[in-house]
């Protein structure tokens, strides 16, 4: 058997290719969008990708599912569990829809769907049997039900994606799932999750790739209230402390349920001369990203430019200032060359942003300004209307700056009814260093705010005070 973990650190998510070797068939659970990683797996290993299956309808990524399916021929495989609100939609054609024990065989492997709701209604988990080793599942692959060391959270729906309340039913499916399902299985189980440390899906992620039913239900922190039956204990810590979901999720979770558009074969980028973009952002038909640290974007930068710094993190930063909804315009990147603009390119359709037009190696030749920043030194006396931190809220209390008012980067664009209207005056910026900052800022500006940003952000601050901060 072979079996692959793909994982992705910008949006800390993990797929995965399980294949049987004896027969070269594969199947992929929760793709993203750019599939050359699975396409070259199966390649190398002389396998044929004949199916592709998702655990839930994600938040967090664009799913790829039907990207593959398209691309390789293979058989959709979707959950027809939760009731009609979580039904996938006709979109997915030709899809077998699964209910709990529906079982993918893959010559001598087979792939069991577990209903296991709680993180969503609609939620799935995969035992994977390799029958050439024996009769009993060796894995279970839990998307975003159990993480190391965590749980997928039940409150993603209220937060992001514009239900009340559901968060009391989900976490009361969640006690019952690891009750019913998880840990009535064999200490042995390797499991297999869908996110990692840094991801939103939770509030306490491991960074380790894998775990065991045995370890989770000796050391993880719910299994004393499993152990206990304290349903009510369980709920409470499981809601208590999530961090902020970000704004874009909603989309997500939208296009998702309704069906990703399938981009397939992608045009080629146009590498810009400073003549062309210089002419393209003076009639405003195209958006630049200064992909740059916020370090060299203070020194200078094109007017209106969003600052998404680096491949690394294109995807999580990218979603926080384009909203391809109600953006129309393409995007033009600073690249270092056209590889490195095609693989931001990648992290960008990851989460629905398909609208790279093209790249530009260098700044020479176009107008730049340089964003207003204030020391912290000068921030008593500096003239301002609100004070942001866009850190996440769980940071904002355990300290802050005092009569700073919190937002965090990702929910800003989606959220400017909390702002004073734009005329009104500078506001001032900080996260914790500065990157994140520099992110939510250049989206404000481009929206017509005067933005201020707190160099050195909470860190500079609190160095120069030497104050203790201000506890929520």
């Amino acid at each position: 058997m072979l079996l692959e973990r793909i994982y992705d650190e910008d949006l800390a998510q993990a797929s995965y290719v399980i294949g049987c070797q004896a027969k070269g068939e594969a199947i992929v659970v929760d793709p993203r969008r750019d599939l050359d990683v699975y396409l070259d797996l199966a390649a190398k290993n002389g396998m044929k990708i004949v199916a592709v299956t998702e655990t839930h309808i994600h938040a967090d990524y664009l799913s790829g599912t039907r990207e593959l399916a398209a691309a390789t021929g293979a058989t959709m495989y979707v959950s027809d569990e939760g009731g009609p609100d979580w039904t996938y939609s006709d979109a997915f054609v030709g899809a077998v829809r699964m209910k709990h024990g529906h079982r993918i065989a893959l010559g001598n492997i087979t792939v069991e769907a577990v209903h296991t709701p709680g993180h969503t209604p609609e939620h799935l988990s995969f035992l994977v049997t390799d029958g050439a080793q024996s009769s009993d599942p060796g894995f279970m692959l839990t998307g975003d039900f159990v993480f190391v060391g965590d749980l997928g959270r039940p409150d993603l729906l209220d937060e992001a994606a514009g239900f009340v309340d559901t968060r009391f039913a989900g976490a009361k499916d969640l006690f019952a799932s690891l009750r019913d399902r998880f840990l009535t299985l064999p200490d042995y189980v390797q499991v297999l999750p869908a996110h990692g440390s840094g991801s939103a899906c939770g509030k306490a992620l491991g960074a380790i790739a894998s775990t065991t039913v045995g370890y989770e239900r000796n050391f993880s922190w719910w299994s004393r209230y499993l152990k206990n039956d304290d349903e009510q204990g369980f709920i409470d810590e499981l809601l208590n402390g999530q961090p902020d979901a970000h704004a874009y999720f909603a989309r997500m979770k939208q296009q998702n349920k309704i069906g990703p558009a399938v981009i397939g074969d992608e045009p080629e980028l146009i590498e810009y001369t400073s003549e062309r973009l210089g002419a393209e952002l003076a009639d405003d038909s195209v958006i630049f990203v200064d992909t740059r640290h916020n370090g060299q974007v203070h020194e200078g930068t094109v007017e209106g430019a969003l600052n998404i710094p680096g491949v690394q993190k294109a995807a999580s930063y990218g979603a926080w200032v384009y909203d391809p909804e109600t953006e129309q315009r393409p995007l033009v990147l600073l690249a270092a060359s056209r590889d490195e603009a095609e693989q931001m390119r990648d992290h960008l359709i990851r989460v629905g942003i398909d609208a790279v037009r093209g790249f530009i190696t260098s700044l020479d030749g176009l107008d730049l300004v340089v964003p207003k920043l204030v020391q912290p030194e000068d921030l008593d006396g500096f003239e301002h209307v609100l004070l942001l931190d866009v850190r996440n809220k769980t940071e904002f209390a355990a300290g802050h700056l005092p009569g700073a008012a919190q937002l965090s980067g990702g929910r800003v664009l989606w959220n400017l009814d909390q702002l004073p209207a734009a005329d009104a005056g500078t506001i001032v910026t900080y996260c914790q260093s500065g990157v994140r900052n520099s992110v939510a800022a250049s989206a404000l500006r481009r929206k017509g705010y005067d933005i201020a940003e707190l160099d050195g952000s909470y860190n500079a601050w609190v160095q120069m005070s030497g104050a203790l901060p201000v506890a929520a």
